[in-house]
This record gives structure tokens, sequence and C-alpha cells, in this order.
């Protein structure tokens, strides 16, 4: 029963995302260039962190 919830919330999400690409495509271009700014900003801030911790936590 859980496979079924979880192919239904999955189907849900793509319809979704289909439904805003076709009815807004600038909004979900906006949408994506936010996802990326969000995923750089995490990998900048680990790189910042693995500088940190390779200089001994100083």
């Amino acid at each position: 029963m859980a496979v079924n919830a979880k192919k239904v919330a999955v189907y849900v999400v793509v319809v979704f995302v289909v439904y805003v690409i076709v009815t807004d495509p600038k909004k979900a271009a906006d949408y994506v260039q936010i996802g990326f700014e969000g995923i750089s900003d995490a990998a900048q801030a680990l790189g910042d962190f693995a500088t940190w911790v390779a200089n001994g936590g100083k």
C-alpha cells in the first residue's frame, strides 16, 4: 500500500510541474533558477566548511 501512495505522490508532483510549465513558463523558469541558486549556495557553504576543517578549524 505504501508503494501505491508513493506512486500517486510522484504522479501528482509530475502533473503539477507540467501544469506550471505549460500555464506559466516564465514563472517555471524562475523556480528553476531559485532551485539552482539554492544548490549553488549549499555547495559553496560545504566548500567553505571543508576548507575550515582542512585548516584545523581556525
